[in-house]
């Protein structure tokens, strides 16, 4: 193969003035001349060739500048096909990653006329096994992609470099169009079994929602440790798993690991984080609202609607107390001089009772057996919406804990069936709660047949709907797909115009959330039938809920067409286009930040519906995570003249700051406390915010993202999207007699904490650094992965975009990833200091 160009003798350019350089002893031009008198005339001519050609490329007329610069192209591909056959890596790391390129052009042309590429793979080998034995994973990985033949990792990978190529291709399965995405994750997956790396395994199977993978994961580790800790990411994903002879042999260990999968210790584990930072203290409303340091204006002024004050009450109550067992309005005893339960009941009006019995669900979270027992009293009630209030409490108390005795269905599925609405819309969306992502099909007959009920109210069947959708959500169920449309399509025209006929749609989207165009093709052509009232809507909500957390930029753009358009005042379809938007871009930190500068603009140019939702879509994308910028857009809408945009607006902040106890935005809900005074519907969205922001005293999280925001939990994010519906028309479904939906948000309420746990579940302390996470894919070296850390001892509470690591080598984690339950086991290897 002909050499490279001699770098001393490019254009006469390099020759000097020599009246102003001094001369070396020996003059250059003779050497110069030496070089080329030892090159063959072959080379020579290349030589003048390539002088040529830099001149050339400097010249003004453009066309010779192409030429020129397309004549210089090394052609080195085919001088390496048809010449030597020596070790590719002796011309240096330059030239093979050159080789890589013109390989991928090749292989793109020789595809296009079907021509064999045989000779082509064989240098890919060669390049591939080159580039991982020189830390060059990445190179090797963007190769093979580009040639379509991944598998050839398998051979390549070995202990050295597997992590780091296994990062790289999770990372990059982000930005590929389907299927590529799931062909690469398959190849990580299959590498990660091979090292024996199985929590890694076990969270790409969870991502790929293959069971297959994850029983395989099961089956192939042998360790009963490795396994509880498997368990314990399977409960935080919070699918419903249930574990067989073959995954664990011994039924007692089998009975504990299916415990810690159906979540019976997140209650306790919540409750030791709690004493650890000592806040079990209850708090009152009041002490969150902080009137006192307001000005005098908005504490002695007249309450707006006192009825309507204690139901926010009730609510900030609720949120804020959520999982610690006691407050001081429900769970007070009845004797008490300060007032008690029974009391704070009746200072709420008709359908504010259910929102308050329901309420004590929230407090007693996660803890079954003290719920039920709390809630037992109210079901001999004689006033309706306090049954009704009850059936909720049981549905919420069991929201992610599941249970073998069933203890939801069996109080619950005999009032489904009840005269009074109220009472059978209580304990159908108890029953959604229950179950979520549970595709149990006995609640499945027992709600089904409700939607099909001439009789039956339309809000009982709206909730139905919910409910199936949210039991079955990313299912792709037939039959319940089947009975939801049906009853949209016997929706008459008066209903189709009604708030709550939204969650028909939505019920049915939710069936196919994150699961893209194949399994929700067919629901769409139906779609295409509907109403034209609803229609749009639907479509809207069918492509934004299959595409969720995906990525897809064609999506992203599709649902930014929609929301550009300029239609009448009575379309409603372009709020779940606008939700869907942040839906869809939500899933990586590239496509949230456009997704958010898309949003600035369409606040700018869009109608009033568009931009009614647009603050509730800044709220899903921020959700738990205080971005200043967003912060600051929010707090400027919080004051729109369209009264409808500020409640979004005022929500979304609660949103984006839920579980943070943020400071500043708890500054800009009091001021706005005092602004709103007067207006009892803007002053109730500002007590939900408050309430939402010192959720859990600040120990809860509601993003739908867990481990490093790798996996997306079906479950939380249907409970958010509900909740962001129902907002599209605030003033009929929250500010009216449905309040409780508010209530959906349990789904995806979870402790920020991470926990470490000795061999035998029991919590122990160690120190840990915690600090900003930092994106390592693709570095060099062994890179820092967190920046800005403090120390301290377990068990610790992680913000959003935290990332937590072990400050002691005594023990080793059995998850390379630090969130909620982890088990330590000791290091062999420890010696004391």
């Amino acid at each position: 193969m002909a050499p490279g160009p001699d770098p001393n003798s490019i254009g006469d350019g390099a020759k000097r003035d020599e009246a102003t350089t001094k001369v070396p002893s020996k003059d250059p031009k003779k050497k110069d001349d030496k070089k080329e008198e030892d090159l063959s005339e072959e080379d020579l001519q290349l030589k003048q060739n390539l002088e040529l050609y830099v001149e050339r490329a400097q010249d003004p007329n453009p066309e010779l500048q192409k030429a020129a610069l397309e004549s210089m192209s090394f052609e080195s591909l085919g001088y390496r096909l048809t010449g030597s056959e020596g070790d590719i890596g002796s011309w240096g790391h330059e030239y093979v990653r050159n080789l890589a390129g013109e390989i991928a052009e090749e292989y793109t042309v020789r595809q296009g006329e079907e021509a064999s590429i045989e000779d082509l793979m064989d240098l890919v080998q060669q390049i591939v096994a080159f580039h991982m034995k020189h830390n060059a994973e990445t190179e090797a990985v963007d190769l093979l992609m580009d040639v379509e033949d991944l598998d050839l990792l398998l051979e390549h990978v070995d202990r050295a470099n597997f992590r780091r190529t296994c990062n790289y291709l999770t990372s990059a399965a982000k930005y590929l169009p389907g299927p590529d995405d799931m062909l690469v994750l398959d190849i990580a997956y299959m590498i990660y079994i091979k090292f024996e790396e199985y929590p890694n395994a076990l969270q790409i199977a969870l991502f790929l929602d293959n069971m297959q993978y994850v029983k395989q994961v099961f089956t192939s580790c042998t360790d009963l440790l490795r396994k509880k800790q498997f368990c314990y990411m399977i409960s935080r994903h919070g699918i419903t798993f249930e574990l067989d002879p073959e995954m664990v042999e011994n039924d007692v260990d089998r009975e504990m690991l299916q415990d810690i999968v159906n979540n019976t210790k997140l209650s306790e584990g919540y409750l030791t984080l709690a004493r650890d930072i000592e806040v079990m203290e209850a708090k009152t409303p009041e002490d969150i609202y902080k009137a006192h340091l307001l000005d005098g204006r908005a504490s002695s002024g007249p309450s707006a609607d006192s009825a309507r004050q204690n139901l926010a009450a009730t609510f900030v109550n609720a949120f804020v107390n959520a999982g610690f067992g006691q407050d001081k309005l429900m769970t007070v005893p009845s004797d008490s001089t300060s007032g008690s339960a029974g009391n704070w009941l009746f200072k709420n009006k008709e359908h504010g009772k259910t929102s308050a019995a329901a309420s004590l669900g929230m407090i007693l979270l996660w803890d079954v057996d003290a719920g039920l027992t709390h809630l037992d009293k109210y079901f001999h009630s004689n006033d309706n919406p306090i049954i009704a209030g009850a059936l909720l409490g049981v549905g919420i108390v069991n929201c992610g804990i599941k249970n073998d005795c069933d203890p939801a269905l069996a109080l619950l599925g005999e009032y489904i069936d009840k005269e009074d609405s109220s009472v059978r819309i209580g304990a159908i969306m108890g029953l959604g709660i229950a179950y979520a992502g549970s595709q149990n099909d006995q609640i499945r007959s027992n709600l089904s047949p409700i939607l099909n009920d001439a009789k039956a109210p339309l809000d009982v069947i709206a909730f139905a709907a919910l409910s199936l959708g949210m039991i079955y959500v990313g299912s792709c169920n037939e039959e319940v797909a089947q009975s939801i449309i049906f009853a949209l399509m016997d929706r008459s025209e008066a209903e189709l115009g009604e708030a709550l006929t939204r969650f028909l749609p939505l019920g049915l989207g939710l069936l196919y959330l994150g699961k893209q165009q194949e399994s929700v093709e067919a629901t769409a052509e139906v779609s295409k039938t509907f109403n034209e009232k609803i229609r749009k809507y639907c479509d809207m909500t069918l492509l934004s809920c299959a595409y969720a957390g995906t990525g897809n930029v064609l999506k992203v753009q599709d649902l930014l067409a929609q929301c550009g358009e300029h239609l009448e005042k009575g379309d409603i379809h372009q709020g779940p286009a606008v939700l869907g938007l942040a839906m869809v871009a939500m899933s990586e930190e590239l496509g949230l930040d456009m997704a958010i500068r898309s949003l600035e603009r369409v606040l700018q140019y869009g109608e009033q519906n568009v931009r009614r939702a647009v603050p509730l879509a800044l709220g899903l994308l921020c959700i738990s995570n205080p971005k200043v910028t967003v912060m600051d857009t929010l707090s400027r809408l919080s004051h729109d003249t369209d009264s409808e945009v500020a409640m979004s607006a005022i929500v979304s902040l609660g949103l984006i700051g839920a579980g943070t106890n943020n400071a500043r935005i708890a500054g800009m809900l009091r001021n706005l406390s005092s602004y709103y005074y007067k207006d009892a519907s803007l002053l109730f969205c500002v007590r939900i915010a408050q309430g939402l922001v010192h959720m859990g005293k600040g120990l809860l999280t509601l993003s739908p993202f867990h481990s490093e925001r790798l996996l997306l939990s079906p479950t939380a994010l249907a409970g958010i999207v509900t909740l962001l519906h129902s907002c599209l028309d605030m003033k009929s479904i929250i500010l009216g007699k449905y309040h409780y939906v508010l209530y959906f948000l349990v789904l995806a309420m979870q402790p920020r904490m991470m926990l470490t746990v000795d061999e035998n579940l029991k919590p122990i302390s160690v120190p840990v650094r915690v600090g900003q996470a930092v994106d390592v894919v693709g570095q060099a070296g062994r890179p820092k992965t967190i920046t800005g850390f403090q120390t301290h001892s377990t068990p610790v509470l992680l913000a959003a975009g935290e990332r937590a690591e072990l400050a002691t080598d005594k023990y080793i984690p059995l998850s390379p990833i630090l969130e909620g339950f982890i088990i330590l086991k000791e290091n062999p290897d420890y010696r004391e200091e």
